[in-house]
């Protein structure tokens, strides 16, 4: 059988770029409609290792980008703590492509158009590898948090309610 050829995503390449380590996982039946635990469940994955992407942007005008479980929610005053601002807001959903080059639920810590503050929900450290988005819907890239922080210069924090 011929082996399916992976479309490679700003993500993907960077990480090869960097010789970064990763497992491609995808479900092709995803939608932006499908929860992170139900994509967790569909990989086979606990939703505790499988962190969602989320871009704010902070009083100053500054964005800044959380990864934390696809369970959790993200506590704004510790993510705003955690990244020196006064307050975050999360973005619209409509200023995410222009903003990253990613559409939402699709949207990877990893090669956007441009390199925000990025800080990772400290649970990452006690895994592994986690999975993120690989820039795609339905696309997850299963990688160290190290690595992640090697490619993004990430800082983790605790940033959940």
């Amino acid at each position: 059988m011929a082996k399916e050829k992976l479309e490679k995503t700003n993500a993907i390449r960077i990480l090869e770029r960097e010789k970064v380590s990763y497992q491609h996982r995808s479900w092709s039946a995803a939608t932006k409609e499908n929860t992170g635990v139900e994509l967790a469940q569909a990989l086979g994955q606990s939703p505790e290792q499988v962190f969602k992407t989320l871009v704010t942007v902070g009083k100053s005008g500054n964005h800044y980008v959380f990864m934390l479980p696809v369970a959790e929610t993200l506590h704004l005053k510790k993510a705003a703590a955690a990244v020196g601002e006064k307050a975050v807001s999360m973005i619209k959903e409509k200023e995410l492509l222009p903003l990253t080059g990613y559409v939402h639920g699709g949207c990877s810590p990893i090669g956007m158009k441009k390199l925000f503050p990025t800080v990772i929900h400290e649970s990452a450290l006690q895994f592994d590898t986690i999975l993120c988005s690989a820039g795609k819907i339905g696309h997850q890239l299963e990688v160290s948090p190290l690595d992640i922080q090697k490619v993004t210069g990430c800082t983790f924090a605790d940033i959940i309610e």
